[in-house]
């Protein structure tokens, strides 16, 4: 059997120990092993999500395809919650279909536990996928967390309760809250103890805390700056404060505002949890409540760049906010996170942001800082796809899928304000998110809404357009591909734009070569080509290059088709850019095997793959693996050319149309599949398509049957 460890999964790793809970832990197992849908429910903070992942990972040697979790706390539209699971299985998401029906199909024979964390916000959609995934899948588990339980037939549910307090000194010793509030003070005061004196005042503060670990926890932060005592002293005060449904505000504007919606009796744990928050916010600085307000507009987790560009003003200079970061970081306010290229990443609680969110609307500040938190994504769109085509691409990759939710966020505001075009110019300046990076749906959604929302014409239309034909593109669609190049045309015309006119060809001419029209699409893309003979590199012309190689080796010109894809990956090499390049090497592995050089394609195609899959472009990775087989299948190496095809139907079974539905690549693929059967036989070809297609993408040498031999080109 497979050691658990090795399984496959993306379990997030315990940044911290858990205390206690081992009664809860034995529950929610035995509630899994008898139930296939378990929600594990309670107050914020009461650690939900610390215990879900233990149980987890507990349960992982019984599930054969393994455990996967879910993060939904960034995600604000239930239509969305299909693509953040396919997300993490990890499942590309190019396909014709309802990405639902993708990930069930996905699921349907796997042996798999799916963990959806946080469902609170977004209840009624995690119901309707869950039920619906649980039918299509009988190997599938499914273990949720959420304030609220999902309301299905199946459902068990769990509550869990704040950690056990001490009557008195007595029992002290047996208390899971002190023994977390002392291990996490002694984080904050290396080689902490409670001395006999501190004992009544230890017990005195888990009580006033209800046990709440969220609670204790930003107490034991504070006790570097004061002594338990007067931590105690403190506490009652704020009990008292609020117990009244509202809050007063400081003259300074340094107190936060509760909600009425609270009013209704709450357990007293919750009113312990708003206590400690709000105690915690009163011992921050002015200038560091308003940052922790300021923050609560990100979604996910935030870099101090962005903190910067929309916390920043005259009250909160821009020198001072790196600073007031770390102290939150210090007092349990924010958490670090390390990001793309070794960056410092933030991130908050949804506890703590709902407070500080509150906070932020009494100030009268929320709707100028989500405008500035939108004004700030729509610069960092603008520069990501000014600077895709060049040697950051793999950086601008990885930093646009880490502010991926914060992009959300500012798209579901664009699309409630739709002047300006912030809606049209956002979708579409992420296209290379979209097309090139595996989200194309994800790209749809938001394209197709901003387009019906703002219908003026104007160059962001056009963009959107564009982008929007590419996303089709991505999803085999070629004809409604297509059908949007008039009206970018016409964009173009109207408003005078080189650019503009080169998409409307370039997508026309990929539109035509996918549906056969080969004449048309030579000359389209012939005709941008020509127009840029001496232009700096643009995304058009190296898309048009590739459609003119594809041409030309369709109609047997075979010389000149490596001579302008020579010339697209030369472009590309200049300027450092590795994406079309990578397309580029895949037509190149095509002509070489026209040409007969098997050798020469193999190179080219690995080069392709592995660039492609240091992007995360499922896509490409598939399609290089396609032209991997055919080349080793011009070899004569059947054994092989059976283990890559599998390998690359793995991929291909996530993405809907194979080989894009163009003729010339689907025929390759039946060819050398034949081929490699008829040397095989129908048994051993099966055992070997069937171990590729097991092989996982990421390991140490996939592109070999078994995974561990070094990789030699095979020769002709």
């Amino acid at each position: 059997m497979e050691p658990a460890e090795q399984r496959p999964g993306n379990l997030p790793p315990e940044t911290t120990s858990m205390v206690g809970r081992r009664p809860e832990l034995k529950e929610l197992g035995r509630l899994c092993g008898r139930s296939r849908l378990v929600t594990l429910t309670g107050v914020g903070g009461v650690g939900k999500s610390r215990l879900a992942r233990r149980a987890a990972a507990g349960l992982r040697p019984l599930f054969a395809d393994g455990v996967w979790w879910v993060e939904l706390t960034g995600l604000k539209e239930g239509e969305l919650l299909a693509y953040s699971i396919a997300e993490a299985l990890p499942l590309a998401d190019q396909s014709t279909r309802p990405m639902l029906d993708v990930v069930a199909d996905h699921l349907a024979d796997r042996q798999l536990l799916l963990v959806l964390d946080t469902c609170e916000h977004l209840t009624d959609a995690c119901a309707m996928a869950v039920e619906a995934l649980l039918r299509a899948a009988p190997g599938l588990r499914i273990m949720a967390t959420s304030r609220r339980r999902l309301g299905l037939m199946a459902e068990e549910v769990l509550t869990l309760e704040p950690l056990r307090v001490p009557r008195g000194q007595e029992d002290m010793d047996d208390s899971d809250a002190v023994t977390l509030l002392v291990e996490r003070a002694a984080e904050t005061v290396p080689g902490f103890t409670v001395p006999a004196a501190d004992k009544a005042d230890v017990v005195r503060l888990s009580q006033l805390l209800e046990g709440l670990p969220l609670a204790i926890e930003l107490a034991a932060a504070r006790l570097g700056e004061m002594p338990v005592g007067e931590l105690v002293k403190r506490l009652p005060d704020r009990f008292g404060v609020l117990q009244d449904a509202g809050r007063t505000r400081d003259a300074d504007r340094t107190r936060g505002t509760d909600r009425t919606r609270d009013a209704e009796a709450p357990p007293p744990w919750h009113r312990a949890l708003r206590t400690t928050i709000g105690w915690s916010h009163e011992l921050c600085t002015p200038a560091e409540r308003l940052l922790w307000a300021r923050l609560s507009v990100f979604a996910g987790s935030f870099g101090a760049e962005a903190a910067v560009a929309v916390c920043a003003d005259e009250h909160l200079p821009e020198e001072d906010i790196p600073r007031l970061l770390g102290v939150l970081v210090d007092n349990s306010v924010t958490n670090w996170l390390p990001g793309p290229g070794g960056s410092d990443r933030f991130r908050m609680l949804d506890t703590l942001r709902e407070y500080g969110a509150d906070w932020l609307r009494e100030l009268g500040e929320e709707d100028r800082l989500r405008h500035r938190h939108l004004e700030h994504y729509r610069a960092f769109a603008r520069r990501a796809d000014r600077e895709w085509l060049g040697p950051e691409q793999l950086d601008w990759y990885a930093r646009t899928a880490a502010e991926r939710t914060n992009l959300h966020a500012a798209l579901d505001l664009s699309l409630l304000r739709p002047e300006g075009h912030a809606a049209l110019e956002l979708a579409g300046n992420l296209w290379f998110f979209w097309h090139a990076c595996g989200f194309p749906r994800e790209g749809q959604y938001y394209l197709s809404q901003a387009l019906a929302a703002d219908r003026e014409p104007c160059l962001e239309r056009g963009k959107a357009l564009w982008a929007e034909g590419m996303v089709l593109v991505t999803l085999g669609e070629p004809a409604a591909a297509g059908a949007r190049a008039p009206e970018i045309a016409a964009t173009a015309a109207r408003f005078g734009c080189a650019a503009t006119a080169d998409r409307a060809d370039t997508l026309a001419s990929i539109a035509a070569v996918m549906l056969g029209d080969h004449a048309h699409a030579a000359a389209l893309s012939q005709a941008v080509l020509d127009r840029h003979r001496c232009s700096p590199m643009a995304q058009p012309t190296q898309s048009a290059g590739c459609v003119r190689g594809q041409a030309y080796i369709i109609e047997g010109r075979i010389d000149e088709a490596v001579a302008v894809l020579e010339h697209v990956r030369a472009d590309c090499e200049r300027h450092g850019e590795l994406w079309s390049r990578a397309f580029a090497d895949y037509m190149c592995a095509r002509a070489e095997l026209a040409r007969g050089r098997v050798a020469a394609a193999f190179a080219h195609g690995r080069a392709s793959w592995v660039t492609k899959r240091r992007l995360d472009d499922p896509l490409g990775m598939a399609v290089a693996l396609d032209v991997l087989g055919a080349a080793a299948a011009a070899a004569g190496d059947a054994r092989r050319t059976a283990h890559l095809l599998g390998l690359a139907q793995q991929l291909w079974d996530t993405l809907g149309t194979p080989q894009l539905g163009v003729s010339e690549w689907t025929a390759a693929r039946r060819s050398c599949e034949e081929q490699a059967r008829l040397a095989l036989g129908d048994d051993e070809y099966t055992a070997v398509f069937q171990d590729g297609y097991r092989t996982s993408q990421d390991a140490p040498d996939p592109l070999v049957p078994g995974g561990g031999e070094p990789v030699h080109d095979p020769v002709p």
